[in-house]
């Protein structure tokens, strides 16, 4: 491109040079002239077209370098967008999986509460599930030897145990009645001193002494003074709540005052404990089915309530199928 400019350039001073000689001749005419300037011309316009090009091929060097240079920065540009992207994808699936595991966290129930297991198994009725509560109301006690519930539950799963054990009629029940009667009494003693205003503490230091009863003899329970505290223990349990247990305490007086050796048993107080608990809602509940038993050996008694005691002690094959219950029943109107 350079030797084209250069070959225009020379020619036009050329032509410079030239045209005052021809100009002077005499042979040339005024179309020579013409002519020459023409040329002349032409040499500028290319000589201008030479340098537009020069101009723009530089132009486009210029612009080349400069892409270069944009798309370089934009290449580096593009891998920061790139690795920015990839951080904030890794950060969001880091969040996504926080978010999941907070939502697990707070829609999944809370742990169970061991007592509420123990309860659970309680009711299951087996010697095995009632074993299994009183290992977790025991080692719940044991952990939390200040909390009311623990004990009183402690109390009533020592309760509950020995008293399947007993009616299961399991080899050496006596001494399981024995000792978990006691060990009953004292988590219930534990739990009326931390609430003396809990119905429960009162309740199953009661039954306890029952079961301690069941293993030791009534008498050596009354040599104890065992019997003063179950007395003033149910009788505290009936005024806080008597409906507890669906009417525990009422049967549990209503036994009480049964059992005991004369003079010290009051039938007649019996008597009036059981009329009571027959107004309840839960007389005829067969998870008081004991109640049919305890009252229709109390009226057999009377000449004048045989068949009322006949048909309560027929009522429970009819209510329940618990067969402890349902063999004492037989056991007794075999006797009529």
């Amino acid at each position: 491109m350079k030797k084209r400019i250069f070959t225009v350039c020379l020619m036009v001073f050329a032509l410079l040079l030239w045209t005052p000689v021809a100009w002077s001749g005499e042979a040339q005419t005024a179309a020579n002239v013409e002519a020459v300037k023409q040329s002349a011309a032409s040499a500028l316009e290319q000589a201008k077209d030479a340098e537009v090009v020069t101009q723009a091929e530089k132009a486009a060097e210029d612009v080349a370098v400069e892409a270069k240079e944009a798309a370089s920065e934009a290449g580096e540009a593009g891998e920061g967008i790139a690795a920015d992207a990839e951080e904030m994808i890794s950060e969001g699936q880091e969040a996504g999986e926080e978010a999941v595991e907070a939502a697990k966290e707070a829609v999944a129930p809370p742990p169970a509460d061991p007592l509420d297991i123990a309860v659970d198994l309680i009711k299951e009725g087996t010697l095995v599930s009632r074993k299994k509560a009183l290992d977790l109301c025991l080692e719940a006690v044991t952990k939390a030897p200040g909390d009311y519930r623990a004990n009183w539950m402690a109390a009533r799963a020592c309760r509950e145990y020995a008293n399947l054990v007993k009616r299961s009629e399991q080899q050496g029940w006596q001494d399981v009645c024995k000792e978990y009667g006691k060990k009953g009494m004292n988590f219930a003693e534990k739990a009326t001193k931390l609430n003396p205003k809990g119905v429960e503490g009162y309740y199953w230091y009661g039954t306890n002494v029952g079961i301690y009863s069941d293993g030791t003899g009534i008498l050596t329970a009354i040599k104890e003074g065992l019997k003063n505290k179950t007395q003033s223990n149910f009788e505290t349990a009936y005024k806080i709540d008597k409906l507890y247990q669906k009417g525990g305490p009422m049967i549990a007086l209503g036994r009480f005052w049964f059992v005991l050796p004369w003079p010290m048993n009051d039938k007649d107080k019996s008597m009036e404990y059981f009329r009571e608990f027959q107004k309840t809602k839960f007389y005829r509940d067969p998870d008081a089915i004991e109640f049919n038993v305890y009252f229709g050996e109390l009226l057999m008694d009377s000449r004048g309530t045989k068949d009322e005691a006949k048909a309560l002690l027929e009522d429970v094959a009819k209510l329940s199928d618990d067969k402890y219950w349902n063999k004492k029943a037989k056991e007794l109107l075999s006797k009529f």
